[in-house]
């Protein structure tokens, strides 16, 4: 029997892990799992069963979902594979889209979404938005000159954000390959621009590298009394060797205190390969008095808000700043325990 607009609003998940599956008709039918219903059409194709995605209801109606169903069983009258006719028609759409600027660095970013941090997507994003796509967003990408970049860096570089203005010239390089991989431009234009831009001052920080400062701020930190999680995570953080970003960022089934060892999954690291740290003792004891108060949870370090969330950089940085240090402090200690050993 035919779906009704009222039974698919109404139908819940039975619990089943592989979803239930409710049938329309000409090998169409509404899968409803826990947290969605998706439109599915059930074919065969040179003698294999396969299974064609048609949406999500209810962004597709069951109107949209028939027709879509139509178009699918008109292509098997015509001798083609509704799946592979659907990754063409894709494929199309994006090439299409990336004829210009803009929408050639929204397939980048999205295409980059699955292999970066949201907060460095957050800021190439913010990049794209607020200095680029005013000057360059809908000029043909095929169009694009070295001169038409570099003007739109150097007036990033002209409010004083020399580093930004390099690492903008990154993106637009990244953005320019990324079309010449998909066929929407011939060469990385960006390329041309070596040397143009001002170089990045640097900034030497002076490293802890003295037994009597590293044993001044390990007392600090032994004798601050702060919260509980974010002592444990400064007085752990000598004795790991990590980014701040991944020690916040660890997860208790990562550790086996019993082995004395971290291993921080390639997802996490910066080259992506796993990281195994093995654990002193007096980081061994730190931990496990730490998963008497955190252990219940998926963070070793969770939010002071919510279990869902790591804790945040600001309360290592309100820690450092309440024992007279600034927040490269542990950058520079671990640097300086590096350099003198």
């Amino acid at each position: 029997m035919a779906l009704t607009d009222t039974f698919i609003r109404h139908v819940k998940h039975s619990g089943a892990a592989a979803g239930d599956k409710h049938s329309d008709g000409q090998g169409m039918f509404l899968l409803v799992k826990k947290t969605h219903k998706y439109w599915r059409m059930s074919y065969r194709w040179l003698g294999k069963q396969k299974t064609l995605a048609l949406g999500v209801y209810p962004e597709v109606s069951l109107a949209q979902a028939r027709k879509l169903r139509t178009e699918a069983r008109e292509a098997l009258a015509a001798g083609i594979d509704p799946s592979q006719l659907k990754r063409e028609t894709k494929a199309n759409k994006v090439h299409e889209a990336a004829n210009t600027f803009e929408g050639l660095a929204l397939a980048w970013l999205a295409m980059m979404s699955h292999s970066r941090s949201a907060g460095t997507q957050e800021k190439v994003a913010a990049w794209l938005k607020h200095d680029l796509f005013p000057y360059l967003g809908k000029l043909p990408v095929a169009l694009i000159k070295p001169r038409d970049i570099l003007t739109v860096v150097q007036k990033v570089e002209a409010r004083g954000a020399i580093d930004s203005a390099h690492r903008i010239k990154q993106v637009c390089g990244q953005i320019m390959r990324y079309g010449v991989a998909i066929g929407v431009v011939e060469r990385d234009v960006t390329a041309d621009l070596r040397g143009a831009l001002i170089s990045v001052p640097r900034t030497n920080f002076a490293a802890i590298t003295e037994p009597k400062q590293v044993a001044a701020l390990m007392r600090s930190i032994y004798g601050y009394n702060g919260h509980f999680v974010a002592v444990a995570a400064l007085k752990l953080s000598p004795l790991l060797f990590v980014r701040p970003g991944e020690l916040r960022s660890a997860e208790w089934l990562e550790f086996d205190l019993d082995a004395a060892e971290w291993r921080i999954p390639a997802a996490k690291m910066k080259m992506k390969v796993e990281h195994m740290v093995p654990l002193a003792r007096q980081a061994v004891e730190i931990l496990r008095e730490l998963h008497r108060v955190t252990g219940h949870g998926k963070f070793v370090f969770p939010s002071f808000r919510t279990d869902d969330a790591c804790m945040s950089e600001n309360t290592i940085n309100a820690a450092l700043r309440g024992m007279g240090y600034a927040k490269e402090v542990i950058v520079r200690l671990l640097a300086g325990l590096t350099l003198s050993n």
